[in-house]
């Protein structure tokens, strides 16, 4: 009887009364610790911006960029021997990092646009490697997401109750651990609010948790008065949301209840909400867009020769004459050219056509959430011709609906 206990117990994961770390399990902890050290490889660190820790610049930008060298460490380790799914998105991203290498080769700055051509190749290579992992049931990568994401916006509430008066400068939350941007910590609070609302809209977080995470989320995206973060985020839940609309009773409830709330909200607060997105500007400051209408109307009239047209001018720091470009389409045609946006709208294509035909679920729903949160916000946002969070998160997506055979983990 104590050998059938004792068998039992390791077949249960258990030694003795101490957990066993399988090689599986020790695989995926390495694979976590390759998807974390992405986010912080295109976690901004602005050494100009206010913040209370003393992090020199060198130091905060060598942590950032050393961070995608530990991530394909990492990948190689966990994917051993070397496997990658065949895949379409990944093809076309990497297609992408090919076309930006060659932009940069004339590029003015030379050095500064083969870095960052050759940051997106790796980039890419490390995504390839952790294609696998891509149809796991329990979703590893886009919970691993979460949870990185968890974890800064943890270093920005932290950052507001030590030094309220330097995480809202200027009014706005932005990171005072870690220099974040406002923009920047709103996209991050809007991508965990959808998320988080879509895993519990299609069954897959238990209520209390999604109320809780909500409850935090909502607020630090507000406190950001990121506009273009919150039209996203309503956006993409909505979506999805219809996407489960005929599936989930729970989905039906929550969008009447969510009409109820939304017109009552427009009759009493209709004045608080135009205020806050005013954002303290007047109607000629919010019909430019912030100034992003001249920056845009002058890329766009900047004389250029037909290779430059097709190809771009090479990778930059998605600025204009000193002025950033705030725009996926403007800023990947200034950098790579029609043929950059034709491959990056054929990414965008992919994953939506790839969802289409998945059958109504969570995946699905998730992929739409993400893909329509990166569509909306491409506009007014710089990111998918890049190594990005937007662009890890539409690699989320494609992995979401991806339709390739699996093979079991360890085996492969």
């Amino acid at each position: 009887m104590t050998a059938i206990a004792t068998i039992g117990a390791r077949l249960a994961g258990d030694h003795g009364g101490r957990r066993v770390v399988t090689p599986q399990r020790r695989r995926r902890r390495r694979v976590q610790a390759a998807w974390g050290l992405l986010v912080v490889n295109v976690l901004t660190f602005f050494p100009g911006a206010p913040h209370i820790l003393p992090i020199p610049g060198v130091v905060g930008k060598l942590v950032t960029q050393a961070s995608l060298g530990g991530a394909l460490l990492l990948a190689l380790s966990a994917n051993r021997p070397a496997r990658i799914r065949p895949s379409v998105f990944v093809f076309l991203l990497v297609l992408l990092a090919a076309e930006s290498l060659l932009a940069s080769i004339g590029a003015e700055f030379l050095f500064g646009a083969l870095f960052r051509a050759a940051r997106l190749l790796l980039f890419a290579t490390v995504l390839w490697l952790l294609t696998p992992w891509w149809t796991r049931r329990d979703l590893l990568l886009l919970r691993t997401h979460l949870m990185f994401l968890w974890v800064i916006l943890g270093s920005v509430l932290l950052g507001l109750l030590a030094a309220p008066g330097v995480a809202l400068t200027d009014s706005r939350l932005g990171g005072a651990l870690w220099p974040i941007p406002p923009t920047q910590v709103g996209h991050y609070a809007a991508v965990v609010t959808g998320l988080t609302t879509v895993l519990w809209l299609s069954g897959l977080l238990r209520r209390e948790l999604a109320l809780i995470s909500v409850l935090l989320a909502v607020p630090v995206l507000l406190l950001t008065h990121t506009r273009t973060a919150l039209i996203a985020v309503l956006a993409g839940v909505l979506i999805a949301g219809l996407s489960l609309f005929t599936t989930r009773s729970r989905v039906r409830k929550s969008f009447a209840i969510g009409a109820a709330f939304f017109t009552l909200g427009a009759l009493t607060l209709g004045s608080v909400v135009t205020t806050w997105l005013a954002r303290g500007q007047d109607t000629e400051e919010v019909a430019a867009l912030t100034g992003r209408r001249a920056v845009w109307e002058s890329i766009v009239a900047a004389p250029r020769s037909t290779f430059e047209t097709v190809f771009g001018l090479g990778l930059s720091n998605k600025s204009f004459n000193g002025l950033p470009i705030d725009s996926n389409w403007l800023g990947t045609y200034y950098d790579i050219g029609l043929a950059g946006v034709a491959i990056v709208v054929a990414m965008v294509l992919f994953v939506l056509t790839a969802a289409w035909f998945q059958p109504d679920g969570p995946r699905r729903a998730l992929a739409l959430f993400l893909v329509a949160y990166c569509v909306v916000a491409s506009f007014t946002e710089s990111g998918l011709s890049d190594a990005s969070p937007y662009l890890l998160e539409l690699t989320l997506a494609a992995s979401l609906v991806y339709s390739g055979s699996t093979f079991r983990e360890g085996v492969r």
